[in-house]
């Protein structure tokens, strides 16, 4: 089969016409249709997790099942016997194998998938445009989730910030839209990005450059020290910041530092169950599949540089088959 393998941490992923197709042993293979690109897969791509190579990318995959029919991978593999994975948490799973990350993912024209449970059928959703709910969508999906009792708890006069409105924050503001009845800040440094964002539901956008209003809660897509700092300042008591993001940033912690009983967290993916919540508010909300962009998967290598440069819009999904 073909596929695009990364071989070497900081060089671009490339076709292999020849690799091996994958044994589906005590799995499944399912015949990839879409993938999409994650920023995660450019912070692989440079070495920053801990993975073996060669390895084939791509964890936002769909694909068409023997069986199923069009499915969507579960790509947080947990090991199946800890706590977490017993308690349904596999995404925090300390011994994970996820898909596309340490084990082959969707960068090619078939894939592996460890067990029938890791695949949700699609039902009537297109495929293409809802590969990036796999990750971006869940993964915002679930950060939400850990708000929304909060927000019902203030009421009315609640407010939501959301810092970083590219894909997962635009994903974040429209479930925040459908979810809550808070007044949703946008909060980003381009113009661009306040812009596309009020088009898709925030009530107002802010430069947090300029300060944030104080808000209930804070989602921080962006992650890095000057993003945490800008929600630690601006979260009300008893609020809650939640950082997504994955950019490295700490900021400094005690007694006084910041309003009182406010709660830090972070909020990694999502669960297999918020899987087939998320995909049962698409068919019945379909506003929150954003616009994709398409590239022929043969063409990874420029979709990663367009990802790094914020050449885009919506979200970029490599095709690989057909629906």
């Amino acid at each position: 089969m073909r596929a695009m393998l990364l071989t070497e941490f900081g060089s671009p992923v490339g076709l292999v016409k020849d690799h091996p197709d994958p044994a589906a042993g005590s799995g499944e293979v399912i015949d990839v249709i879409a993938c999409g690109v994650c920023h995660s897969d450019l912070h692989i791509s440079e070495g920053l997790f801990p993975i073996t190579l060669p390895r084939i990318l791509g964890h936002e995959v769909t694909g068409m099942h023997s069986r199923l029919g069009p499915v969507m991978v579960y790509a947080p593999w947990g090991c199946g016997r800890c706590a977490d994975c017993r308690a349904e948490l596999e995404m925090i799973c300390s011994d994970a194998a996820e898909a596309g990350i340490f084990s082959d993912g969707g960068y090619a024209e078939r894939m592996h998938v460890r067990e029938a449970r890791y695949l949700a059928p699609l039902g009537d959703l297109d495929p293409v445009a809802a590969a990036p709910l796999a990750c971006g969508g869940l993964t915002a999906f679930r950060a939400v989730g850990h708000t929304l009792e909060l927000l019902r708890r203030r009421g009315r006069g609640a407010r939501a910030t959301v810092i970083g409105t590219g894909g997962l924050g635009q994903f974040a503001i429209r479930y925040l839209r459908l979810l809550s009845d808070a007044t949703v800040v946008a909060a980003d440094i381009s113009a661009a990005k306040r812009a596309t964002a009020c088009e898709i539901g925030a009530h107002e956008a802010v430069d947090p450059g300029d300060g944030i209003p104080l808000t209930d809660v804070v989602l921080d897509f962006i992650g890095a020290d000057v993003t945490l700092a800008q929600a630690a300042a601006a979260v009300h008591k008893r609020g809650l910041v939640i950082v997504i993001g994955l950019f490295g940033g700490r900021i400094p912690w005690g007694f006084g530092a910041y309003r009182h009983e406010a709660t830090f967290m972070n909020s990694v993916w999502g669960s297999r169950a918020q899987l087939d919540e998320l995909l049962a508010l698409a068919a019945r909300e379909p506003s929150i599949i954003q616009p994709v962009e398409t590239m022929p998967f043969e063409r990874a290598a420029e979709a990663h540089e367009r990802v790094r440069a914020g050449d885009l819009r919506g979200r970029l999904v490599l095709t690989v088959g057909k629906p």
